[in-house]
């Protein structure tokens, strides 16, 4: 559980990476249940932010893992997109117009 501000940055960074994995995997259950995870951490952060200020020794940290974060969601992007428009098709039926009598 994290304890200091950064604690915050470094676990929303792993759950991003280990979300980048289960889109390497094809496992969209697995990426859905990462992004709650980070959705969660984000908001206890926000909070904490409120509370507190990220010292100084750790703002080069921020930086770093912010970066790693931005990479990691450029990643899961590229790689959901195809899942994306098929399941979008599968709602749509498939691509034809279903006639209701």
């Amino acid at each position: 559980m994290p304890h200091m501000l950064i604690d915050y940055y470094k676990a929303i960074e792993d759950s991003s990476a280990k979300m980048l994995e289960a889109a390497k995997l094809e496992d969209w259950d697995g990426v859905v249940r990462f992004e709650g995870a980070c959705a969660v951490l984000i908001e206890q952060l926000r909070y904490r932010a409120r509370l507190e200020e990220l010292a100084p020794k750790d703002r080069l940290e921020k930086s770093r893992i912010m970066r790693r974060i931005l990479y990691n969601d450029a990643q899961i992007r590229y790689l959901t997109e195809p899942w994306l428009a098929h399941l979008e098709l599968q709602l749509q039926g498939g691509g034809r117009s279903v006639a209701l009598h």
